[in-house]
């Protein structure tokens, strides 16, 4: 979007390490955002070499400290994986202690100097997380110090996650990683997780027949019309005149400062006409995507908007043909916010065949570059350097497209 006023200064170019930089939400039973885990790769070819959890513990502290936890994880809490040797040598210090959680990865042993470090961090203010926990861990003495314990639900038989649940909740809390669907999200929290991490947010659930409601219609609807070759203003007009909330928003971002609007706008018409066809387009996307989302995680609206981003910045250097990457980006999640099925969405939105092939998760030209769009949200680092090979993009140039994509997001979502 363009602005008028003074040019701003040119932003510092951001550090090499952070293009390898992931994190993955730790949501609440309510599904909202509490945490995030850093994930963090050392270079193009780190995952090559074999893996070493030293160094992959350092270089996180590392790259965390340079930018800081408030950037990575927008004020939240960050999960710091940590060795035995990162918790003796103090480096966890090197954050606030109000902003990071010490996780102790299951390779640490519960001795004497570990214990007498988790105690020392506690009573600082750290939060302390003992990952991939299991019945009868040999790390079980460090529970009374521990704030959380984690388990892996891939490899924990739900029953054993029911008598880990009983042995040490409520006092430590309990959390389910790699918790892939709602239905494993709801079995966990019924036996009394309260943490969950994982891309179940962003997988709807399976849909009954019934009616649309209408509010919901109305950002299909919305989307509809302005996917349509030519625009009609009188119709949008119509459509967002029938939602106060997408009247307040569009006034709100038309009288903001940073448009540099002389006169005052106070009527959707006016507004309208002042932004033109292309902003108009980008704009009701933009909103329809975070009003609708207002009863849903914010992780999961952030996540629309990065993945929107992401693929508009790839756009110049990827084969797309007629298809609007942007578009697809955005609608790769409506389905979960709205609570629709996909066909259902796409039936009433005007797209192109490979859009809506990759949509509906069937073959489409477009399936190498979704699928670099759902990896690099996950830091799946091998399948990002596969993609990117097959796309012929240098994986360098698609991390900073992410990290500028979640910086647009956090900017949007947070004035639009």
């Amino acid at each position: 979007m363009e602005h008028t006023g003074a040019k701003p200064a040119q932003q510092p170019k951001q550090p090499e390490s952070l293009k390898y930089v992931a994190r993955q939400p730790i949501l609440n039973s309510q599904e909202q955002v509490f945490a995030y885990e850093l994930l963090f790769r050392d270079g193009v070819d780190d995952y090559f070499s074999n893996p070493d959890a030293e160094s992959a513990s350092r270089n996180t502290l590392d790259t965390t400290v340079l930018l800081g936890l408030d950037v990575l994880c927008d004020g939240k809490r960050g999960f710091i994986n940590c060795t035995r040797d990162t918790l003796l040598k103090d480096y966890m210090s090197l954050l606030p202690a109000d902003q990071a959680a010490v996780e102790i990865l299951g390779s640490v042993p519960a001795d004497d100097l570990v214990i007498d470090r988790c105690q020392k961090l506690r009573k600082v203010g750290y939060l302390v997380s003992l990952d991939d926990f299991v019945l009868n861990d040999p790390r079980q003495p460090l529970v009374e110090f521990a704030d959380f314990v984690k388990i892996d639900l891939r490899t924990t038989p739900l029953e054993q996650v029911e008598t880990i649940v009983k042995l040490f909740s409520p006092k430590t809390k309990i959390a389910a990683k790699k918790v892939e669907t709602r239905e494993e999200f709801l079995a966990a929290k019924k036996v009394g997780v309260v943490y969950f991490q994982g891309f179940f947010f962003c997988k709807p659930e399976v849909m009954q027949a019934r009616d649309i409601p209408a509010n919901r219609l109305n950002y299909v609807r919305l989307m509809q019309a302005v996917s349509k070759d030519e625009l009609d203003p009188h119709e949008v007009e119509g459509i967002i005149k029938s939602e106060a909330a997408l009247v307040y928003r569009l006034l709100r971002y038309l009288n903001s400062a940073g448009l540099g609007i002389a006169s005052e706008i106070q009527s959707v018409r006016h507004g309208l006409a002042m932004l033109g066809e292309r902003e108009i387009r980008r704009w009701i996307r933009l909103v329809a995507t975070l009003s609708a989302g207002q009863n849903k995680s914010r992780e999961l609206v952030m996540s629309a908007l990065v993945r929107a981003r992401f693929c508009e910045l790839l756009s110049p250097k990827v084969e797309h043909g007629k298809s609007d990457l942007f578009l697809i980006g955005l609608l790769s999640l409506m389905d979960t916010i709205l609570e629709l099925p996909m066909y259902t969405i796409l039936e009433n939105i005007p797209l192109d065949h490979e859009s809506k092939a990759v949509l509906l998760g069937e073959k489409s030209s477009l399936s190498p570059l979704y699928q670099l769009m759902i990896s690099r949200e996950r830091g799946e680092w091998p399948q990002i350097h596969q993609h990117a090979a097959d796309l012929k993009l240098q994986e360098s140039f698609v991390a900073e497209a992410h990290w500028s994509a979640m910086q647009w997001a956090r900017q949007v979502s947070s004035g639009a």
